[in-house]
Parts: C-alpha cells; sequence; structure tokens
C-alpha cells in the first residue's frame, strides 16, 4: 500500500562551476521535496545525475521528477546538474568524483567529451549508468546500463507516421548541431521519407530559431512539413509558421503540457513520446539496486523507453499526466 512521504533531497554545491551548471527548465532549489512510497531502510548513498540539460527546456523537468522520486523511494542523496557543453558536462562528472558519489547517471550526447572524466570514475569503483543519450556508447565509456529510446529507430517510427499522411518533403530542425540523439532522429526521418532536409538552429535562443525558421518557410514552398526535436522548439515552430503564413504540418518529438494541447487542437499531427520521467527513475534506481545487491538491468543492452507515437487520440487520454509533469 503505497502513502505519500516527503524526503528531503540535498543539493550538494558544485565549487567552481557554478557558471556552467543548470539544472534544465527550473532554477535548482537548496532542498527538492518528492513524493514516493516507503523508504527504503538501506544505508544513505550518494548519487549525481549529470545531464546536458540547457536552460529553460522543460524536458528535463521531466526527467528530475522521475530521478526524484527514485531517490526519495530509495535513501539517496541526489545531486542533479546539467550544462549542454559537453566539455563543462565532463567537468561536472570531475567534481561529482571528487565529493565521493556512490554512483553517476549521465546522459551521452556528446560522448568522446566525457570519456575521460568516466574512465576516471570507473577507475575509482563508481557505478555508471547513462540515460537518454548514449545507446550506442554506453558500455564503452563503463555504463554498465542504458535507458532511453532508441533515436534513429525514433526517427524511422516519425518517418513512417509522416509518410502515411503523404509527406514527402519535411524539415528536419535540429537545435544542437552535432548532438548524435538529434543528429540521428534525423537521419532515421530521412531514410523512410528520403526528401526531408535538415535545417540547423541554435537552440538556447528561440529569437534565432523563430527568425531562422520563419525565413525557411518563406524561402522554402516545397517543404509540406517541419518537425521540432524538442517541444519548446516545436511550439516555436508554430509561431514561425504562422508568421510565415505557411500550410506546412508540423510534427515533434518528445512532450511537455503546451504540446499535448497543441496536439489535442490539431495544430501538431503527432509527437515521438520517449517517455523521460521513467529514464530519470530507471537511471538512480538502477544505481541503488546495484549497490545494495550488485543487480543489473538490461543484460548489457539498452532498456528502451520509447519510442511511442502520441497522436490526438492517445493525447487526449494523457492531458492530466502531461499537466501533472510526468508525460
Amino acid at each position: 500500500m503505497w502513502r505519500k512521504l516527503a524526503v528531503s533531497l540535498v543539493i550538494v554545491p558544485v565549487l567552481g562551476l557554478a557558471a556552467c551548471s543548470s539544472s534544465g527548465g527550473r532554477a535548482p532549489e537548496p532542498e527538492s521535496n518528492s513524493a514516493a512510497g516507503t523508504v527504503a531502510t538501506t544505508d544513505r548513498i550518494k548519487i549525481a545525475v549529470i545531464t546536458h540539460a540547457p536552460p529553460g527546456d522543460t524536458f528535463w523537468d521531466i526527467i528530475r521528477k522521475g530521478a526524484e522520486e527514485a531517490a526519495a523511494k530509495d535513501n539517496v542523496e541526489l545531486q542533479y546538474l546539467g550544462d549542454p557543453d559537453g566539455g563543462r558536462q565532463s567537468q561536472l562528472i570531475e567534481q561529482a568524483i571528487d565529493q565521493g558519489v556512490d554512483g553517476i547517471a549521465v546522459t551521452l550526447a556528446k560522448p568522446d567529451a566525457m570519456a575521460g572524466a568516466l574512465k576516471r570514475a570507473s577507475d575509482a569503483g563508481i557505478s555508471i549508468v547513462s540515460l537518454n543519450a548514449g545507446e550506442d556508447r554506453f558500455k564503452e565509456l563503463g555504463a554498465f546500463a542504458h535507458f532511453g529510446s532508441d533515436e534513429k529507430l525514433a526517427g524511422e517510427a516519425a518517418g513512417e507516421k509522416l509518410k502515411a499522411e503523404g509527406i514527402k518533403k519535411p524539415i528536419c530542425v535540429i537545435q544542437d548541431q552535432g548532438h548524435v540523439g538529434l543528429e540521428a532522429r534525423c537521419a532515421g526521418v530521412k531514410k523512410v521519407v528520403p526528401g526531408t532536409e535538415v535545417l540547423y538552429v541554435q537552440g538556447t535562443d528561440m529569437t534565432q530559431v523563430e527568425s531562422t525558421t520563419t525565413a525557411k518557410l518563406q524561402a522554402d514552398k516545397q517543404a509540406d512539413a517541419i518537425i521540432g526535436l524538442g517541444a519548446p522548439i516545436t511550439m516555436t515552430l508554430l509561431k514561425a509558421k504562422a508568421t510565415a503564413n505557411s500550410e506546412v504540418a508540423v510534427a515533434s518529438f518528445d512532450m511537455n503540457s503546451q504540446l499535448v494541447g497543441e496536439i489535442t487542437k490539431g495544430n501538431v499531427l503527432f509527437t515521438v513520446d520517449q517517455q523521460p520521467w521513467l529514464q530519470g527513475y530507471m537511471a538512480v534506481d538502477s544505481l541503488w539496486q546495484n549497490k545494495r545487491g550488485g543487480f543489473t538491468i538490461g543484460g548489457g543492452k539498452a532498456t528502451l523507453t520509447g519510442p511511442a507515437i502520441i497522436d490526438k487520440a492517445v493525447a487526449e487520454n494523457i492531458t492530466s499526466f502531461a499537466e501533472e509533469g510526468v508525460r
């Protein structure tokens, strides 16, 4: 019988790295309370979750919620940190090692930049898992498990859905050039819909995203769809479509409550969900399970949390969960 129990999660200060640390879509808090079931009676351990979250992206709030709930259940002292720059993300890993964490959960959007720091963590006997990005590199970088979507498969799923809608020349908008997961999504779409074109924008500057996309839609009258690779990006693409007076269809990857609303209203065809709450929860819980009994998950292969197509019919059934911030 589950009951609600608020458990304080101590966010350990990151000395000397304040300028390059963020928690994604919302500001870090000195203490974070998360409701979960009965707290584990195992010894308290310290886990760092280190992501490539850019400031303001609500996607990462969902991952954080999952991580916090698992930490509350498992009697874990949780650090949640992020930086979109691969080098600074590597610095955060080094800082976590120096602080003596028991486990590290890390996103591998730019894995080469983090290889050295992760080797140091492995050499120090720190357990590592990856989440969200890195399904094809996690084992070689010392992680015993990975939780996320197969991004190329997700792109192919989006391509099949677009193809069924009669789309032939979509524009796939990448907000972080060189991000292996985003590049794989567009490659997957292009595999199914060969007329796909990639447009690069600067995802940390939504004004630039809107102006670049508006100009592209005004110049390219052959495009029949535009695809955002994150919910905030897609919401900005909707503005660009209106400004350009374009008739292109809009599709997306990932979710927030605003995007779910646009799907239910018919303004967005669908989104491809990777269930980020599960990624955060399973990453922290797997590190605790490994610490308490040497358990591993996935049998050396990535544990997939997606892709799942969320169209209007599905969106109407998950609106309340999106508003709660877990979808």
